[in-house]
């Protein structure tokens, strides 16, 4: 079981939520959770009966939300240990970082803008520790300039994260937003209407956690979906 963490303050459920209808359509059995503070999954993820913590199903990926660790949902679920192909984990607080034990994850996603409470209140997730962390980022900007990530390399100096070498890049908005919120209403996920850089986007982030399917297969599962 691969075990993924998008860390941050910046809101990353509808990007995490479309990265895993892709691992689906790819015949992976994927799980998100959602341990941040606002628990936004729990807004806009349908579920019939919510409550302080569950698990639902949503097309075709189960999204658990409350929990503070894999071992309470393995319990919620019956199970020894969780049977899934991949676990996406959401995280904005260093607690609950060290909970999921984040720093031993597979590969760590740090998701941000460029405003400073993304950029201030998300390094803070990743806290500072004796070992420094290795990280991938994944940028939402409007313009992408090199001063915005230039920015970010020096407030993270102090937090315990090494940089890996590639970057994956989202586009602030090019009406993204408006379709995402549109699927959310209609209680689905299409990629029909997203621009050309947010797929772009989704397909690199894909690769990168899946390494092992070929690229074109990825491409086909979103021209599909």
């Amino acid at each position: 079981m691969k075990k993924i963490g998008f860390i941050g303050a910046f809101d990353k459920t509808d990007l995490m939520v479309y990265v895993a209808r892709i691992l689906v359509e790819l015949q992976k059995k994927v799980l998100i959770v959602d341990s941040t503070i606002l628990g936004k999954a729990r807004y806009t993820v349908p579920s019939i009966s919510p409550s302080k913590y569950y698990v639902t199903e949503f097309e075709g990926i189960d999204v658990a939300i409350g929990f503070n660790n894999l071992e309470n949902i393995a319990d919620y679920l019956g199970v020894y240990e969780l049977q899934y192909d991949l676990v996406l984990i959401d995280v904005d607080s260093h607690e609950n970082f060290l909970k999921f034990n984040l720093e031993n994850a597979d590969k760590n996603y740090f998701v941000t803008g460029f405003d400073n409470y993304s950029l201030k209140k998300g390094l803070e997730a990743i806290g500072k520790m004796p070992t420094k962390i290795p990280m991938t980022k994944v940028l939402f900007s409007r313009d992408m300039l090199q001063e915005e990530e230039d920015y970010l390399n020096f407030l993270s100096f102090y937090y315990s994260v090494q940089w890996e070498e590639g970057k994956i890049c989202f586009p602030f908005d090019n009406g993204d937003s408006t379709v995402i919120i549109e699927n959310q209403r209609a209680a689905k996920v299409g990629f029909r209407n997203l621009s050309l850089e947010y797929r772009e986007g989704l397909l690199e982030l894909t690769n990168e956690i899946m390494p092992e399917i070929k690229e074109g297969e990825i491409k086909r599962v979103i021209k599909n979906i």
